[in-house]
């Protein structure tokens, strides 16, 4: 049984690995008639692109997309979508080493038992280049909320790398795309600077937090029970990876809450109901309220490190391993574009679900 594919009606099926020719997607069920091309595409491809700072990896990856069907004078023709990213800068032999040994915090030993064979250049199929994929499709995905959901924006940003936590009081929207960190406070960065360099010089790496907001969705996205907006959110979320946890709205804050403080009591506005505070993250009983959608998830280190940590060959005999190659240091950084791309895949399905079964706009009316 093949797992390499999610979505509902909006269907993405990423394919190809860290170290072959090139990687790529199949996305099915756009609706036709939406305008999109390469360049709109490779925005979001360039977020995610590796080698452009000194704090992420150093592989050269143009990332270059190509629409090879689907799309025609501009506009999708409503058959599949197909993606391909060619893989240029390609270093194998730094993985020779390691390919009868099984490296700690890696999907190397889980893979061997699973499938009794890997592959070992860059962990193949389970290496985060395969997030370029996710990051095409979300472009797919972006370009039909454009058309179908005007004013709908997702936005990503780092809320902590190891030690180190934004100070939500000096949040600034405007930051968050002029630093390497995707860091929404301006005066933060040297800081964060400073502190993964030493992680790097150590030989060591860190985890992350990264948050993604939706504002401008339409309630009534999401179905009771099974259906949950709120759960397929977390399952893609949780399926990018290094991802271990995640979280909506107040998310494991909500324990240590009181009734009283958790609600978000409701108000009658000009527009319509309006609430007071959002720990819900927008989404009630598994629906869309119109709020802004919050979501979060923890990264943990790359586990691709210099330092020796203890490990065993596939004849069970022990040894140490020393991961070479070029890795991120903290891979939370390339995972904000990640998360904005598997937001926008989400909400789209759930829209064209939404759609589908009672058509445009929520049927209740209030007032």
């Amino acid at each position: 049984m093949s797992l390499n594919s999610f979505g509902h009606l909006f269907r993405v099926t990423t394919w190809g690995e860290s170290h072959g020719p090139a990687l790529g997607a199949t996305v099915d069920g756009c609706p036709p008639g939406i305008p999109v091309d390469e360049k709109f595409l490779q925005q979001w491809l360039d977020k995610r692109r590796p080698g452009q700072s000194r704090h992420t990896t150093q592989r050269q990856e143009a990332d270059a997309v190509r629409i090879l069907s689907g799309v025609y004078e501009g506009l999708t023709t409503g058959t599949p979508i197909q993606l391909m990213i060619e893989n240029t800068d390609q270093r194998s032999k730094d993985y020779g080493d390691i390919a009868q040994t099984f490296r700690p915090g890696h999907a190397d030993i889980t893979y061997h038992l699973k499938y009794g064979l890997r592959d070992p250049r860059g962990g193949g199929r389970s290496s985060a280049r395969e997030t370029a994929a996710r990051v095409a499709a979300g472009g797919v995905a972006r370009a039909a909320l454009r058309e179908l959901v005007p004013g709908l924006e997702i936005r990503g940003y780092m809320t902590r790398m190891g030690e180190m936590e934004i100070d939500r009081a000096r949040f600034d929207w405007d930051e968050v795309e002029r630093n390497d960190f995707w860091v929404p406070d301006a005066d933060a960065v040297p800081q964060w600077e400073t502190y993964l360099q030493r992680i790097r010089k150590e030989k060591n790496s860190v985890g992350a937090e990264v948050e993604v907001v939706a504002r401008g969705v339409p309630p009534g996205l999401g179905a009771p029970v099974y259906g949950k907006l709120d759960t397929d959110l977390a399952a893609a979320a949780m399926s990018i990876n290094a991802v271990k946890g995640v979280e909506i709205g107040e998310g494991m804050a909500a324990a240590r809450l009181t009734g009283t403080a958790n609600a978000d009591e409701i108000f009658m506005g000009e527009d319509g109901p309006e609430f007071s505070s959002n720990h819900a993250g927008g989404i009630l009983g598994g629906i869309s309220t119109g709020q802004e959608i919050v979501l979060r998830f923890a990264v943990k280190p790359t586990s691709s490190i210099l330092t020796p940590r203890r490990s065993i060959r596939i004849d069970g005999t022990p040894t140490e391993v020393v991961t070479k190659g070029r890795h991120d240091p903290c891979v939370g950084i390339r995972a904000v574009p990640v998360g904005e791309a598997m937001v926008a895949c989400v909400l789209l399905d759930h829209f064209l679900l939404h759609r589908g079964q009672v058509g445009d706009g929520p049927r209740g009316r209030i007032g």
